[in-house]
């Protein structure tokens, strides 16, 4: 049985404990008593955010909250089991955008995992493993025949067959998640593995089968992230754009040639890194994001325009600050956190040479 950890995540130079505490305070601040985590309230709430910073909370041992956060996925999960892509406020009965996402959909197989992992609860992985079946069921309804995942269902239920290289690798990431919830339960998902196997081939090895959207950073490191490549490879791929997506003493942007660094991103990228064995520049990474922290909410705000010296959009949002602890978990050595985004997870069945 895991004894559920408590403490917070502090990160010499990035993070004290007394900066921790305000940031998860902060994330508290923003939940609503049904355990919806949006944006910032009176903003709307995705399902992929919604669960990012849910295992932030878990990473700092806040994990009844978290666990309310899982249970209003639970409990609004569509018949087919998907969410909407957006809910203002976080008001199941308020969609925004009933457009069902892929990658919105199939993150919470991770968050189940992540907490699962942190908390040893079994109750509660029995209690959601309905939820991630269902949820990955509808995931993979949208597999293509070369192995990607197509992007979403319209709001009438067409779907949306192209597919994204940072939204299927999400969602690799998230069968490898579904398969370690499997094995832990002794039960076999056959289908998931097959569908691991050949989404990882696709991104590894065909990247005319996606939208080309090579000019956000996070198709090039969310390959790395979701596991697709690892090791000597993953390197090379992160070195590979390094100078073009990276702003020394400032992060990464989101988009180039944008003049605009972002903490989400910047944080996502040094999971990457850490992922990769590059803790010293994953921490450099999140040291340049102080730039980003409003010390009075203990919220971070969403990016720097550099050009201009102004903080933009003006908005501190729970992803954000749920990206950065979640970083500083896995470099300090919060089990979960590293079980989850480390090496480690199932790989799925192994790649077949294309004919």
């Amino acid at each position: 049985m895991t004894t559920p950890r408590t403490g917070l995540p502090v990160l010499p130079g990035v993070l004290t404990a007394d900066e921790a505490r305000a940031t998860v305070a902060a994330l508290l601040g923003q939940q609503r008593e049904d355990g919806a985590l949006p944006w910032f309230r009176g903003h709307h709430l995705d399902p992929w955010d919604h669960t990012e910073a849910a295992m932030a909370l878990d990473a700092a041992g806040e994990h009844e909250a978290a666990a309310r956060a899982y249970a209003w996925l639970a409990r609004h999960q569509n018949p087919d089991g998907s969410w909407y892509a957006a809910y203002h406020d976080g008001d199941f009965e308020r969609p925004t955008d009933r457009a069902r996402e892929s990658n919105f959909c199939a993150y919470v197989a991770v968050g189940t995992y992540h907490h699962w992992l942190a908390t040893g609860d079994t109750a509660f992985r029995e209690t959601m493993w309905p939820v991630v079946k269902a949820a990955l069921g509808f995931v993979l309804g949208l597999q293509q025949p070369g192995g990607e995942i197509g992007w979403k269902r319209e709001a009438d239920g067409t779907p949306v067959t192209d597919a994204l290289l940072t939204g299927s690798s999400s969602v690799l990431h998230a069968l490898r998640c579904g398969l370690a919830l499997a094995a832990a339960r002794g039960e076999a998902q056959p289908d998931w593995e097959l569908a691991a196997g050949e989404l990882r081939h696709a991104i590894r090895h065909h990247p005319e089968r996606f939208l080309d959207k090579s000019r956000y950073s996070m198709d090039w490191y969310y390959p790395v992230l979701g596991g697709a490549l690892e090791g000597p490879e993953a390197r090379a791929r992160l070195a590979a754009r390094w100078d073009e997506f990276v702003v020394p003493g400032l992060g990464c942007r989101c988009v180039v040639p944008n003049p605009w660094v972002t903490g989400g991103e910047s944080a996502e990228l040094a999971l990457a890194l850490w992922s990769v064995g590059d803790a010293e520049r994953a921490t450099a990474i999140l040291r340049d994001l102080g730039r980003l922290r409003d010390p009075e909410t203990g919220l971070y705000w969403t990016g720097y325009v550099y050009e201009d010296d102004a903080l933009w959009p003006r908005e501190q949002t729970t992803w954000t600050a749920g990206a950065l602890l979640l970083a500083v978990a896995a470099i300090a050595g919060e089990p979960a956190t590293c079980a989850v985004f480390g090496a480690g997870l199932p790989e799925g069945i192994a790649e077949a040479a294309c004919g």
